[in-house]
């Protein structure tokens, strides 16, 4: 590989010297143009490889330049009188000579003639609140891969965010019914109290951006029944933002390995197969 343009270029156009291959050839497998192949080439034939060198492409002159003459008064006021380039332009206007401040500005700067002020960078450092367990507990449904014997399932599955305690059910259907069953069996066996939960944004989970369930006022007509039943344990009902599976991050992650280590290598005669191997994910 090359480690500098001119190594670069010359790989793409040394075919080409040699005569190996035709330039129209090159120019179908190179990343660059055939109009830049055609330059290399031209600069390599008039100054061999240090013509190969890129070149700043800032134009040595203007036509609008601000003169030598000019330049020089500026410098030699600014030295004078140490004065700013406002003043500086004001001055210069008095004696008839009209410098925009920015133009006078630019030259002071140019002749390193401008204070350079330090500026402290702010270093902002990430606290990481810590959680208790029961804090937050991730909940996901993924749907058992190929299912079995032409039937589906679903896994459920609930992540405590601070201890990684994790839970697996098996069921045989997606709904709010299943969701709310799947919580009191976490409930029963998570040895702390959960004090809130958070799910994505499915009908299992919520009726929020269910159609025809919003007044004109964006309040919801009928409360979904795990939003119900969170109320009634005292828990608290998060949702993620729609379309952001990464802020359910740990569940999400645990059903990609599920994928891999266990739903792959594996196949399943039965259910109760199933939910006998899956304790062992847990």
């Amino acid at each position: 590989m090359a480690k500098t343009i001119q190594e670069e270029r010359w790989r793409w156009i040394k075919p080409i010297v040699n005569k190996e291959m035709k330039i129209v050839d090159i120019a179908k497998v190179c990343p660059h143009s055939l109009r830049s192949l055609k330059r290399w080439k031209k600069a390599y034939e008039v100054d061999g490889m240090k013509g190969l060198i890129p070149k700043s492409t800032k134009p040595n002159t203007h036509p609008n330049e601000t003169s030598i003459r000019v330049k020089e008064r500026v410098i030699e006021h600014r030295k004078k009188t140490k004065l700013c380039a406002l003043k500086i332009h004001w001055q210069l206007k008095k004696q008839g000579l009209t410098v925009p401040v920015s133009t006078v500005s630019k030259i002071l700067k140019d002749g390193g003639l401008v204070k350079k002020y330090r500026t402290k960078k702010i270093k902002y450092k990430h606290i990481k609140v810590e959680r208790e367990p029961g804090e937050l507990i991730e909940i996901d449904v993924k749907h058992v891969p190929g299912g079995i014997k032409g039937k589906k399932y679903y896994q459920y599955t609930a992540i405590d965010t601070a201890s990684r305690w994790r839970h697996l059910e098996i069921f045989d259907q997606e709904s709010s019914f299943h969701s709310i069953e799947f919580l009191k069996i976490v409930m029963e066996k998570f040895p702390y109290t959960i004090k809130a939960i958070k799910t994505d944004n499915h009908s299992t989970f919520t009726n929020y951006y269910i159609g025809m369930n919003k007044r004109s006022d964006m309040t919801i007509k009928k409360l979904h029944a795990l939003d119900v039943f969170c109320a009634q344990n005292d828990m608290i009902h998060y949702l993620i933002d729609p379309g952001k599976p990464s802020q359910n991050g740990r569940v999400e992650r645990s059903h990609g390995e599920d994928d891999r280590k266990f739903y792959k290598p594996h196949t399943f005669s039965s259910l109760q197969s199933l939910k006998k191997q899956i304790r062992y994910m847990e």
